[in-house]
């Protein structure tokens, strides 16, 4: 990912880690999420049998609103559904 930011000239100042900003998702009213799959799967945190237990996520979920902006709603690297897909809060 780091150098898909740097080829892209994004300045680091402006990226923070999943550490730095999951605390964050509960205040924010809108999480636009863009072509992620895993990495926002709910799965990991909640299923502690799920095969992405306890990988690191980001929590978009928390967020008021999630938007996903991605091709379709198919599995990810992992092969697993996508939970988030699937909340109230969230739009494909």
């Amino acid at each position: 990912m780091d150098v898909l930011l740097a080829e892209a000239s994004v300045d680091y100042k402006m990226v923070f880690a999943m550490e730095e900003i999951n605390d964050d998702f509960e205040k924010a009213d809108l999480a636009i999420v863009i072509g992620a799959n895993d990495t926002v799967n709910p799965d990991a945190i909640e299923n502690p049998k799920s095969i992405i237990a306890g990988m690191p996520v980001c929590h978009v979920w928390k967020a008021k609103m999630s938007v996903v902006l991605k091709r379709g709603a198919g599995k990810g690297y992992a092969k697993i559904e996508n939970l988030l897909f699937y909340k109230e809060n969230n739009r494909m």
